[in-house]
């Protein structure tokens, strides 16, 4: 997409109703003519745009693409998305992420994919990342943080995914200790994060993040361990992706701020307010033994969870699959 192009389409995002062809030409420093060349590529790739004599041009429809353009164009975050990079096909965001963040990417750089080939989850489990339909990204934070913090930043992810879809749909997520978002019980979003670290501090942390959002039941492997669905599946509409994307960054730049500024505590009460399991019996299962069952008491400052046992006992539990009974 042109540079130009992309900037009528944030005026588009920004602007109501019409806009004349003399202020897109004084604001984009061009003729008349060469913004007339710029709207009729834009209709090329798929926009709806309509235009009326006197009064100018609007949006009336978009395709549903994901491109830094159009993310950005509804972006009002301060540090994540400052730099986008969109790639049709790549085996892993969160290895491209990784490249990026080695060779010196600055802080809130975002990859996005429009399909993976190689997309996984915790413990090395598949993702399924097929292409024009959901949400593939990674994020490059750099917070001044000790390795043993970095944990807290995956649940500021789920967090960011939750309020995306209830901004962008009627939906009510919850959020499944330690990584997944969940709609009617089912895992529509996982977050994996990696991080480069040294003894006394973080070169950087790469925030992983997949959302089904407009997958259909044929689409999704038939050997799941878990019941999925998409954002799709169970509102009967779908997502605008470009629009889920740009809400998710931004409320995950929003509480990446006031992490800074306070702390893992309030990210860490919105999180227990979500969460599926709040006063609930669970077991807990690693490698598919069980190994802990109790009452859920939350999470704590290192987002380990925090089981209270029948005898009264408190476990604190860092690794493993939880089940609600």
């Amino acid at each position: 997409m042109h540079p130009k192009a992309g900037t009528i389409l944030r005026l588009f995002r920004t602007e109501t109703g019409f806009i004349s062809g003399e202020f897109l030409s004084r604001e984009l420093g061009v003729s008349r003519t060469a913004v007339w060349k710029q709207i009729t590529s834009l209709r090329n790739m798929g926009y709806g745009i309509e235009a009326v004599p006197s009064r100018g041009y609007r949006l009336i429809s978009s395709p549903d693409v994901i491109n830094p353009h159009e993310v950005s164009a509804q972006l009002d975050s301060v540090t994540i998305g400052r730099h986008l990079e969109f790639l049709q096909l790549t085996a892993s965001t969160n290895a491209d992420a990784f490249r990026l963040a080695e060779e010196g990417a600055v802080e809130g750089t975002v990859v996005l994919a429009d399909a993976q080939t190689g997309g996984k989850g915790r413990r090395g489990r598949i993702w399924a990342s097929p292409a024009g339909v959901n949400l593939y990204c990674s994020v490059v934070l750099r917070p001044a943080i000790m390795p043993n913090e970095a944990p807290q930043l995956t649940f500021l992810s789920s967090v960011a995914v939750a309020r995306a879809i209830e901004k962008t749909t009627d939906l009510t997520p919850e959020i499944k200790w330690p990584n997944d978002v969940l709609i009617a019980g089912k895992k529509v979003a996982g977050l994996l994060n990696e991080m480069s670290a040294e003894t006394d501090g973080i070169n950087f942390v790469i925030l992983g993040i997949g959302v089904n959002l407009n997958m259909t039941a044929g689409e999704f492997p038939d050997d799941l361990r878990h019941p999925a669905t998409s954002l799709l599946l169970e509102s009967g509409r779908r997502v605008d992706r470009s629009r889920f994307a740009s809400a998710m960054l931004n409320e995950l730049d929003r509480l990446y701020r006031d992490f800074q500024l306070h702390g893992f505590g309030p990210v860490r009460e919105e999180w227990q307010r979500r969460c599926n399991a709040n006063g609930r019996q669970v077991i807990v299962s690693d490698s598919g033994t069980e190994c802990t069952g109790g009452m859920f008491i939350g999470i704590d400052a290192d987002g380990a969870l925090l089981l209270r046992t029948d005898d009264e006992v408190l476990h604190r539990v860092i690794s493993g699959d939880l089940r609600v009974i």
